[in-house]
């Protein structure tokens, strides 16, 4: 890098006596070339499940790793980042604790592009969810719900959780029928 900086030094001083446009492109232009060639995994394959498929992903996406669906394992949804959300749910009149990844977090590993998602339950209950929630409100994709590890018997092994006690403005029916548990697929459109 030491390299790189005289070299720059060089190229401001060339510059320096011309407009600031002029200079700004130059340096622009040097930055690129000098940085075209160093290493770069413009697109790193995402890695393939090891354990049990538990969410399948589909639809408008960049990132894929079976054919054109990206299929994900507990673990590589853990790697997502957990986060906790104590909310009540329609379901559930007291608070509960949660854990899980932001569904955002998702739709960004997968390089989501649409405007709705299609989420699908295991007893192929469809509901569709518009991607604005995501960006408007936190909203979990819980794997972990009191600290138990959700399972089918339990509304798993995902659930949408959206945060009703954060957010007064979330508590319609709109938004409960959004909260798919035994959550199977997503499609994005």
């Amino acid at each position: 890098m030491p390299v790189l900086y005289s070299v720059l030094e060089t190229k401001m001083s060339l510059f320096s006596n011309t407009r600031p446009l002029i200079f700004a492109v130059a340096l622009s232009a040097f930055w690129l070339t000098a940085l075209s060639g160093l290493p770069c995994d413009a697109h790193a394959e995402m890695e393939a499940p090891t354990g049990e498929v538990i969410l399948v992903v589909g639809g408008n996406i960049s990132e894929t790793n079976v054919g054109d669906e990206a299929h994900f394992d507990r673990q590589m949804l853990t790697a997502l980042g957990m986060e906790t959300l104590t909310t009540t749910t329609p379901f559930e009149e007291t608070p509960q604790d949660f854990q899980g990844p932001r569904l955002a977090a998702l739709l960004k590993a997968v390089g989501a592009q649409g405007q709705v998602i299609v989420a699908t339950a295991l007893d192929g209950y469809t509901v569709e969810i518009p991607t604005r929630d995501m960006l408007d409100y936190p909203v979990l994709l819980a794997m972990v719900w009191n600290g138990k590890e959700m399972g089918i018997r339990n509304k798993g092994p995902t659930w949408i959780i959206y945060p009703l006690d954060q957010y007064p403005e979330l508590v319609e029916e709109k938004f409960s029928t959004r909260s798919v548990w035994q959550l199977s697929s997503l499609n994005i459109q």
